[in-house]
């Protein structure tokens, strides 16, 4: 007789399933996200990461030039129509990309870089859960949460924990690497050193180039 499955379980099979489904968007199927590597941090790196993804939530952007005020409005309308496929609810949508465009800022990191990485990671599910159990748009790795976080790792499902953890730790990669991008997304990938990963970042990059990013 076959045991019954839990809610919980057939739960975390569908997100497996979905996940795994996840990167052939835009010919990225070769992918595998989320492997980053669990490795000695230096006490002061350690607060400085959890200071990093500790403080409140983003405001609403406030502009005190016009020009970037339109800017940014012209970046965030033109991502809307391209993302619309994969997020149909406009509110859902806007949320994620003033996120994005936030916590990339905040984090020092290239908005549309960020793009090509979530569509690569997750394709913009943001309950993707990867064959080695990464979370979430960016496919954050449990470990993360235990290291820098407080410890509940069920938060990485959170859109904006989520991607402000992805940029953080993107960023501290960047900083390892002396600002070498190929290098730090290999890092992030768990394949320092191999294009693969790298160049399928790169490829997606190019879905979310704007003039205002």
């Amino acid at each position: 007789m076959t045991a019954p499955v839990s809610d919980l379980s057939r739960r975390q099979y569908l997100l497996r399933t979905a996940a795994l489904g996840a990167a052939g968007w835009l010919g990225t199927g070769s992918v595998h996200a989320g492997g980053q590597l669990e490795e000695p941090l230096a006490d002061s790196v350690r607060s400085a990461l959890s200071a990093a993804i500790a403080s409140s939530a983003p405001p609403v952007p406030e502009f005190t030039e016009l020009d970037k005020r339109l800017a940014y409005l012209r970046w965030l309308g033109a991502m809307s129509d391209r993302l619309k496929k994969k997020k149909p609810d406009f509110q859902t949508r806007i949320e994620f990309l003033q996120t994005v465009w936030y916590e990339s800022r905040r984090a020092g990191l290239d908005t549309t870089l960020v793009m090509g990485l979530i569509q690569v990671e997750s394709a913009f599910r943001k309950f993707a859960i990867s064959p080695v159990g990464a979370r979430g748009y960016m496919q954050i790795m449990p470990f993360w949460s235990r290291v820098i976080g407080d410890g509940d790792a069920g938060k990485l499902f959170h859109m904006q924990t989520n991607i402000r953890f992805g940029c953080v730790i993107l960023r501290h990669y960047l900083d390892r690497e002396r600002g070498d991008t190929y290098l730090a997304l290999g890092r992030y990938n768990g394949s320092r050193g191999k294009p693969q990963y790298p160049n399928a970042v790169y490829a997606a990059a190019k879905n979310w180039v704007h003039a205002d990013a």
